[in-house]
């Protein structure tokens, strides 16, 4: 009788664990089921919805809307003032004669239109240079586009893996969880039978309880990573269930590092930007130092001229006012001018302008060398983890065939509960380590396209 209680009970105890397994494995497959992203899918709809990439975007739109002529001072300009204006007037004059002369409610009106033209003739050089350096700023917006989308495209791709990764260990905790339903069936089978003690029914019970609800934390870090995916690609609902079409990491395992290097001193994004600085530099100083030179300028400008007088006005004579006036006038003039002495100010900026000059050529020396070492570095953990691969697939090999052997001693009772517990958790973190190695050495095979400027070769 107490058999059959003993059964009845551990039969639902493994049932209702299987019921939540169930239940997790539904949730993955139901998120399996959703819309389906590739890496490049992934990509295209980061680089067309992400709100960093629109901003930057948006100031590379600027400072292309700047590269102007006028903008640089090529154009003239023209300008035109008018005015229209009254007065209302009373005038009291006493004369000699003590009599008194009152002319009140005089009404004048004046007005007046004008034309100006200014254009820089010669100013040291400094309209050529400045349209040079609008250029060279334009293009700085466009490395700055650049780098974010290649920065972008990196996460992107590095989130991707990760997912696929954590999918991975999701799956390979469920054949965890498989081993052990397998051996709590098998403990059940032989306390029935009496082959083996209540304790060891108990324990398998535990450990499949334990594998269970790893396996349910590892959907939450799944679901995680989609978030996270989902945010990137700035997916306007982030509820929607998404899946990925790849369910492995494939790695290039053929990367050269001297290719590699010469790629990184032609296309490097940073690189690109440091060298941009040394040029908007050294186009600065050429500014200051148009500073030197003598300013011409052509001015001109048409004025037209209208006062109306009202009734009652007196002239030098006595007699009446004139009704109106009318006057046109143009002018023209060459304006020439040169800065004779600043307080020496031109100078002081002269010589600063030189120090930043030599600051830029050792900051992108210093880029050079920080980007060679990163460089450097990645390939040498990226070559490592090559090996690491091959390694970790052998030893899960291994541990599979160690599995299998200890099953069948297992259920022959040559092989105690434990033993078969860390047998298993051998595959288990044999599985876990492949796994893992193969996503870093992904991740190094990404962050080595983006520091040669090749990360766009995943969209």
């Amino acid at each position: 009788m107490n058999q059959k209680v003993l059964k009845k009970t551990n039969r639902h105890i493994i049932k209702k664990t299987t019921i939540i397994l169930l239940f997790f494995i539904f949730v993955f497959q139901h998120n399996k089921a959703q819309e389906i992203y590739d890496l490049s899918r992934c990509i295209t709809t980061s680089l067309e919805q992400n709100y960093a990439v629109k901003i930057v975007r948006n100031q590379e739109e600027i400072a292309e809307n700047n590269v102007t002529r006028g903008n640089a001072g090529y154009l003239p300009t023209i300008t035109t003032t008018n005015r229209y204006g009254a007065n209302l007037t009373t005038t009291t004059q006493n004369m000699n004669d003590g009599s008194e002369r009152v002319s009140s409610g005089i009404y004048n009106t004046t007005g007046s239109a004008g034309l100006n033209f200014n254009m820089t003739i010669f100013d040291g050089f400094n309209v050529k240079t400045s349209y040079q350096k609008l250029n060279e700023l334009k293009k700085m917006g466009e490395l700055n586009t650049q780098m974010s989308i290649e920065n972008l495209v990196a996460q992107i791709a590095a989130e991707y893996y990760y997912y696929i990764q954590q999918i991975n260990y999701f799956k390979n905790m469920e054949y965890a969880v498989s081993l052990s339903r397998e051996r709590a069936r098998i403990d059940e089978e032989r306390y029935l039978l009496g082959a083996s003690s209540k304790l060891e029914l108990l324990q398998s019970i535990v450990y499949l309880n334990a594998d269970s609800s790893n396996l349910a934390r590892q959907n939450e870090a799944i679901l995680e990573s989609e978030i996270r995916l989902k945010k990137l690609m700035a997916v306007e609902n982030l509820e929607e269930l998404i899946g990925v079409k790849d369910s492995s990491i494939i790695f290039n395992p053929d990367l050269v590092y001297n290719e590699l290097l010469d790629a990184t001193m032609n296309f490097n994004t940073g690189l690109q930007i440091a060298r941009k600085n040394q040029t908007i530099s050294e186009l600065d100083y050429k500014i200051i130092a148009s500073r030197a030179y003598p300013y011409l300028y052509l001015s001109s400008g048409y004025t037209y001229t209208y006062r109306g007088y009202g009734t009652g006005s007196i002239s030098d004579y006595g007699t009446l006012a004139i009704s109106n006036q009318q006057s046109r006038a143009f002018n023209y003039g060459l304006n020439l001018s040169m800065d004779i002495f600043d307080g020496n100010n031109r100078r002081r900026e002269k010589a600063n302008a030189q120090i930043d000059v030599k600051n830029k050529v050792i900051q992108l020396r210093e880029v050079e060398q920080d980007i060679k070492a990163e460089l450097l570095t990645v390939y040498y953990a990226y070559e490592n983890n090559l090996r690491l691969v091959q390694m970790e697939e052998q030893n899960l090999e291994v541990a599979r065939e160690n599995l299998e052997i200890a099953l069948e001693r297992y259920k022959l009772g040559s092989l105690s509960g434990i033993e078969l517990r860390e047998v298993q958790k051998s595959l288990l973190d044999a599985e876990q380590r492949l796994i893992s190695i193969k996503y870093q050495t992904k991740l190094a095979e990404i962050s080595l396209l983006q520091i040669s400027g090749k990360i766009m070769d995943y969209a």
